[in-house]
Parts: C-alpha cells; structure tokens; sequence
C-alpha cells in the first residue's frame, strides 16, 4: 500500500509507537551491514525482521569482496569463530573440461578466500552478534504500511506476532527485505528484468557419499548445457546445498513433487548423480520461478533500497550477498552523512555506483546464457592474463575499472569468444 502525504507528518505518539533515525527493514546481510555501520556512528537505529531466525534462506556462496564489508563494520571476527567452510575458488565442469578459478589468482588485490554458509546459521550469528551490540531487532513484525512527507520523514505501520499494529517513526528507512522486496511492492517501484528468464528447484542433502579432503568440499558448477546447469555447494556442518537451474521448460519437463523432480533432475548429471542419488534430503527441496528482479529506482526522499529488495540476478556467479553488503554498507555511509547535514548526491553516489557493478554481474549473466561466457571458461588452453581478469570478477572485483573485462565488460566477452569460435572453425576447415 502506498501513502503519501505533501503535510508534514503527524508524529503524536502513542504509548506503543517507536521513533528513530533509521528504520531497517529485514535482518539478513544487508540488513545487518547497514544496521552495524550505522550504530557503530551513534545513530538510533530499529531493525523489523518478518521471520524467526534461523530460518532457511537460499544464497550461500559467498564472494571474497564481502569479506571487505564484514570486516569494515566490525561482524567479521564472530564470522570467523564459527568455522564455515571456506571457500578459496570456484569449478565449473562441462562434460570432461574442468575450469577451476582460484582467488588467490585474480586481477584485483583483495581477499583470497570467504565462505559456504548455511544461511541460516550465517544469517542468525549475524543479528545475534547486532543483538550484543545493543541493536534493537523485532523479530516477526511485518511492515504493513509507509508514509512518506515531503520531507522524507516516515511513519510505517507494523503488525508484531500477536498481529497488533503499532508505528515507527523514522528520518530513514532502509529496505534490505531480500526476496520480500518490502518498499518496491508498498511504493509500486516494481519493473520487468531484462534477465532471461529461468527456474529453479534447491535444497540440503546429508552428504553421507562426500569424498575425503578437497574434492568433498569444493563449490562447482556442473555445466548440463548451455541453459542448464547443476550447483553443489558443501557446508563444513556434513551437509551440501545442491539445486537446479534451468529454462522454465526444462524445470517443468519433470512431474512429481519437488523431492521426485529433484531426484530425477540428478541423472541428468554423470559427474554427480553416484554421490547424491542416496543422499537423504533434509527438507521438500524449494522453487522459484522467474526468479529475477529489477525496480523503477534505487532511492527516494527518505528511503533506500538495498541488496535484493533493488535487483535479483541469475545465482550463477552467487552475486547475492556481495550485492547485498555492498549496497547495504554504501547506502548506510550515505545516510549518516545526510544525517549529519552534509550534503548527498543520491544518483551519482548511489544509483550509479551500484549499478555500475550489477552490469558487470549483469553481462556476465547474459553472456553466459548466449554461451560466449561459457566458450572463454572452457577453451583450451587457457589465456592466464583473460582467466586471472575474469577470476577478479566472480570474486566481486567489479568496481575495479582498472580490470578491462570490468571496465569494457559489455565488449570483451563477446570480442574473445568470437576470436575463439573464428579459430575453432578455422582449426576444423583445416
């Protein structure tokens, strides 16, 4: 529901109303990057979070770039203490071609290594870590309504878990609701993606056939063909996110439930099917359809959209959470300037920061449906330079223009993969 009022607000407070200087709406990543940062400058902030934690939640493929962000607003130590399973690279198969990606092997410095995290347990450490911190979290309350003024100050509307309403008052609201996309569904700020359309069927198997040492741990993708593909992502716990990624036709060719579509889906991999077709499910794998998302904007008088509640790639390259802490951490930098008088320029700073990098991830995402993304992964032999320049993207390097397949990413993939289709049909006429 969209409200808005050209009078200032009426801010006549009951005894169950809230006022702060930052209203954050959803706990996850974003939500607590944003949170952290913000209280660690002084600033009265509310955290409303619809769900219990933990609660499941899909994205666990961390990239090393958001390291940076956890370590910069203080979350990272209690990260490290819980011993998830680090993630130092990424493999895509394809047939028998092996494409490895190291992080220690990448164009842009930064971290080598993050993690594989049951978002759950991940997701719960952070916002009780906030919770230590003194930042107040309502679990289980759920933004009904938004009142915007001219002024950019919000009164929002909130049911807790007894679905008794009451209101927060607030100078900022941060929508960091993830796939609840709070702000672009009260405020009508939903658009159509312009990536192709896919779905996708997930879920947690106890891994009893993980082979010992690297092999048993490494995230891979297992390429099935050009629009389908196969991820297997272990969790240092014993267990192993495993899902599938296909054309809404593909997904819909399989009958059953989706215990029975995930089961058949597994012969479709020669590479994986002998590990998991015992291996026990711990929950009705999940779907979605059509899974990405875009809005109208970023950012309005008074609030900001951040991670997922503004754009929602294809998870091929696990973009997610990298998205979410970025965004999360520069917006929250921006409001505490706006809050303490300076003045912000919201579509430079902002807008066109963050969607300088998700074009970046965009092209990539596209071109690796067109299948050139794909041709530079598996054509041998490999060109190191080109390898160690893509190796700093999928590690979330993707603000760094001083990376060509960054800076000329909309050309470069294309421009290499059509050398290398023009040398493969030459190599053939000979």
């Amino acid at each position: 529901m969209q409200i808005y009022n050209n009078k200032s607000i009426n801010t006549t407070k009951t005894m169950s109303d809230i006022h702060v200087d930052v209203l954050i709406i959803g706990a996850g990543p974003s939500g607590s990057v944003a949170a952290a940062y913000l209280h660690n400058k002084g600033f009265n902030v509310k955290v409303v979070e619809k769900s219990v934690f933990p609660r499941f939640v899909i994205g666990e493929s961390l990239l090393p770039r958001c390291m940076d962000h956890f370590e910069e607003v203080g979350l990272l130590d209690c990260l490290k203490e819980a011993n998830f399973e680090v993630k130092r690279g990424a493999r895509f198969l394809r047939g028998d071609i092996v494409c490895n990606f190291d992080f220690s092997k990448k164009h842009t410095d930064g971290w080598d290594w993050t993690w594989q995290v049951p978002r759950a347990d991940f997701d719960n450490l952070l916002a009780q870590e906030l919770l230590k911190k003194g930042v107040d979290i309502s679990f289980k309350h759920e933004v009904i309504e938004v009142e915007l003024d001219d002024a950019g100050n919000s009164k929002t509307k909130v049911n807790d878990e007894t679905g008794k309403s009451y209101h927060i008052y607030a100078k900022f609201i941060v929508d960091s609701s993830g796939y609840g996309r709070v702000l672009p569904r009260l405020l009508d700020l939903e658009k159509p993606s312009n990536i192709p359309e896919h779905s996708s069927i997930f879920g947690h198997v106890k891994d009893v056939n993980r082979p010992k040492g690297e092999e048993g741990t490494l995230i891979t993708f297992d390429v099935l063909d050009k629009d389908t593909w196969f991820w297997v992502i272990p969790f240092s716990n014993g267990t192993t996110s495993i899902g599938f990624v296909g054309k809404n036709e593909f997904i819909d060719s399989f009958e059953g439930s989706t215990s029975e579509r995930m089961q058949n889906m597994l012969k479709e991999s020669d590479y994986y099917y002998q590990r998991f077709k015992d291996a026990p499910l711990l929950f009705e794998p999940k779907s979605i359809r059509n899974y990405s998302k875009a809005v109208k904007q970023f950012y309005g008088k008074g609030y900001v959209l951040t991670g997922n509640s503004a754009e929602f790639l294809d998870p091929v390259f696990s973009s997610g959470v990298t998205f979410a802490t970025e965004s999360a951490l520069k917006a929250a930098k921006l409001i505490s300037k706006e809050l303490n008088g300076e003045s912000v320029n919201w579509e430079e700073d902002y807008t066109n920061y963050i969607k300088s990098g998700v074009d970046v991830f965009a092209t990539y995402v596209k071109e690796w449906y067109t299948g050139n993304l794909q041709t530079l992964f598996f054509h041998r032999p490999e060109n190191p330079e080109i390898k160690r320049q893509i190796c700093a993207v999928l590690a979330g390097y993707v603000w760094d223009e001083t990376n060509p397949f960054v800076k000329k990413h909309d050309r470069l993939v294309k421009t290499f993969a059509h050398l290398i289709n023009m040398e493969i049909e030459k190599s053939e006429s000979n």
